[in-house]
């Protein structure tokens, strides 16, 4: 898991900074550095913030159907339990679709920024 981790923060965080061109910003000031590197290459900041929604979108569903394998599974074990287990489910799925749709929310926040 934490190898995942580490792959999709350089991900998320190393493809900005592939938009840059330092040859040609060391010879202008700061804003027309900010400038020129967003009109020079558009396309990798928005294909960093849409990876990122992507890499949301795989998170959110990975543990969502992690949460129903064990949910069914311990049904199938103890099905007297079934009530408090699939609530349970139920209010789990909802955080992590919550956290989720905070997320998306943040990175199509920076995408207007």
């Amino acid at each position: 898991m934490t190898r995942f981790l580490t792959v999709a923060f350089l991900i998320l965080f190393g493809v900005g900074f592939l938009a840059l061109a330092p040859e040609a910003a060391a010879q202008l000031s700061a804003e027309d550095q900010v400038d020129i590197a967003d009109a020079a290459n558009p396309g990798w900041g928005t294909f960093g913030k849409g990876l990122g929604m992507g890499l949301i979108i795989l998170g959110a569903g990975l543990g969502i159907g992690r949460i129903g394998a064990s949910a069914v599974e311990s049904i199938a074990r103890q099905p007297e339990a079934a009530g408090p287990i699939g609530s349970n489910m139920i209010i789990a799925a909802a955080l992590i679709e919550g956290v989720s749709v905070i997320a998306l929310i943040l990175v199509l926040i920076a995408n207007v920024i």
